[in-house]
């Protein structure tokens, strides 16, 4: 069951990190930089390396909302529903954390530039 949780969380982290790391560092609005196409696809390649890398170990749902979906149809036990969301939700939160470190970064260059260009 550890095997499948730690899949989970790395393919949500992965998601996270993939498809809204695109969108907030590449797809500027309303200058688009990559484009909404670009998201998307990002988005798609994402969860598509994903299905290959853990689809054999966990079923690569990387969605709560999957999750539950199967769980509700039928095809998913009930016994590891929330262990599946609770490995979701902290590989969303990891994969979050890490995009707002990158996305923030160290500005302390642009300041100092900045501060030569007003003298």
């Amino acid at each position: 069951m550890m095997k499948k949780l730690v899949a989970e969380f790395i393919g949500t982290f992965w998601l996270v990190l993939g498809g809204c790391g695109a969108a907030v560092l590449a797809a500027a609005f309303p200058h688009l930089g990559i484009g909404f196409l670009g998201v998307a696809l990002a988005f798609g390649l994402t969860l598509l390396t994903m299905c290959y890398a853990i689809g054999h170990i966990s079923g690569c749902h990387i969605n709560p909302a999957v999750t539950l979906g199967l769980w509700s149809g039928g095809r998913f036990p009930g016994s590891e529903v929330v262990p599946y969301i609770i490995a979701q939700v902290l590989g969303g939160i990891g994969g979050a954390a890490v995009l707002y470190v990158i996305a923030s970064g160290n500005r302390s260059e642009e300041r100092r530039v900045g501060k030569e260009c007003r003298l």
